[in-house]
C-alpha cells in the first residue's frame, strides 16, 4: 500500500511538471514557434498569406465598384432631372409661358442643343466611372460583382431609355441598349445584363408618369403623336404605359433575387400607370366644366406637378 502511494505521488509530480506551462498561462510566441522556429517554414503560413492577399483585393475591388455605381447613379439622375425640368420652372413660374412649354413637352422631337450640351458632362462622368471598373468586371468577376454594379446600370438604363422615348416615342430595345453601352470606348468590357435592362425599364415608367402628369398640368393634354409608328392612329404616353404594363406583367421572372426586384417594381409600375389614368380622367371630366382657353394658375399647377415617386 505504501509503495502504491509513493508511485502515485511520483506520477502526479511528473504530470504537473509536464503540464506546468499550460497551467501557468498562455504560451508565449517563442513557445508556439518552437526553439528552432520550425513553424516559420510551414506551408500553411504561405497559404494563409495568399488568402489574406486575395481577401484584401476582393474588398478593395468591391468598394471601387460600389463607389463607381453610386457615381453613375448620381449622374444618371441628373440627366433625368434635366430632361424632366427643361423648359421650366423659370418660364412657367414667371409668366406662364404655355407656348414655350408646349414646344418642349412633345414626343418625337430632338433634344434641344443646350440640353444636349448640359447633359454631356454627366455622360462623361458615367463612362469615366464605367471605365474605372471595367478591369474589375471581367471573367468570373462580372458575375461575382453583378449586384454591386447593378444599381448604376439600372439607373443608366432608365436615363437613356427615357431620353430615347422622348426623341423616338418608342421603347429602347435590349440589343440597342447593349450596343449603346459598348459604343463608348471607355465602357467597353461592361456588359448590360437582361435583368438590369428590364429593371431599368420598370423604373422608366415612373419618369413617363411624371412627364405625362406635368404635361397635363401645364398644357392641359397628354403628350403624344398624331400618327405613331406601327400604330393605327394617334397615341399618347398613357397608351405606351399601358402597353408596357401588359408586357411587364407577362414577364416570368422565375425565382431568386431578380424575381424579388421585379415584384417590388411591379407594384410601383402599376401605381404609376394608375396615377396617369386618374389624372387624365380628372382632366377630361373637369375640363368639360371649364371655360374655353382656361389655363391653370401658378398655385394650382405648382401643387399638381409635385408627384410622389
Amino acid at each position: 500500500m505504501d509503495v502504491y502511494i509513493a508511485e502515485t505521488g511520483v506520477l502526479c509530480f511528473a504530470i504537473i511538471n509536464v503540464a506546468k506551462p499550460s497551467l501557468m498561462g498562455k504560451r508565449s510566441h517563442a513557445d508556439m514557434e518552437g526553439k528552432n522556429g520550425a513553424s516559420a517554414s510551414s506551408p500553411f503560413m504561405a497559404m494563409f498569406e495568399q488568402f489574406k492577399s486575395e481577401l484584401d483585393e476582393h474588398h478593395d475591388r468591391r468598394e471601387r465598384i460600389i463607389k463607381a455605381s453610386r457615381d453613375i447613379t448620381a449622374a444618371s439622375k441628373k440627366i433625368i432631372f434635366a430632361l424632366q425640368r427643361y423648359g421650366w420652372p423659370e418660364q412657367f413660374e414667371r409668366s406662364l409661358d404655355i407656348l414655350t412649354i408646349d414646344r418642349v413637352r412633345t414626343l418625337g422631337d430632338p433634344i434641344p442643343p443646350n440640353l444636349v450640351k448640359n447633359n454631356h458632362q454627366y455622360y462623361d462622368t458615367i463612362f469615366t466611372q464605367f471605365s474605372s471598373v471595367s478591369g474589375d468586371l471581367q471573367g468570373l468577376n462580372a458575375h461575382r460583382y453583378a449586384r454591386q454594379i447593378s444599381g448604376g446600370c439600372q439607373e443608366w438604363m432608365e436615363a437613356v431609355s427615357f431620353e430615347y422615348y422622348l426623341t423616338k416615342a418608342s421603347i429602347l430595345g435590349f440589343e440597342d441598349a447593349a450596343i449603346l453601352l459598348q459604343k463608348n470606348s471607355e465602357a467597353r468590357g461592361i456588359e448590360l445584363s437582361p435583368e438590369d435592362y428590364v429593371l431599368g425599364i420598370f423604373d422608366m415608367t415612373g419618369e413617363l408618369m411624371r412627364f405625362g402628369i406635368t404635361s397635363m398640368a401645364t398644357r392641359g393634354a397628354l403628350p403624344g403623336l398624331s400618327q405613331g409608328p406601327n400604330f393605327g392612329g394617334p397615341k399618347n404616353v398613357l397608351d405606351d404605359m399601358r402597353a408596357l404594363r401588359s408586357a411587364l406583367e407577362a414577364l416570368n421572372a422565375g425565382h431568386g433575387p431578380f424575381a424579388k426586384d421585379v415584384d417590388k417594381k411591379m407594384d410601383v409600375m402599376r401605381s404609376s400607370v394608375e396615377k396617369v389614368e386618374k389624372s387624365l380622367y380628372g382632366l377630361v371630366v373637369r375640363g368639360a366644366e371649364r371655360p374655353k382657353g382656361w389655363n391653370p394658375d401658378t398655385e394650382t399647377t405648382s401643387r399638381a406637378i409635385e408627384v410622389d415617386s
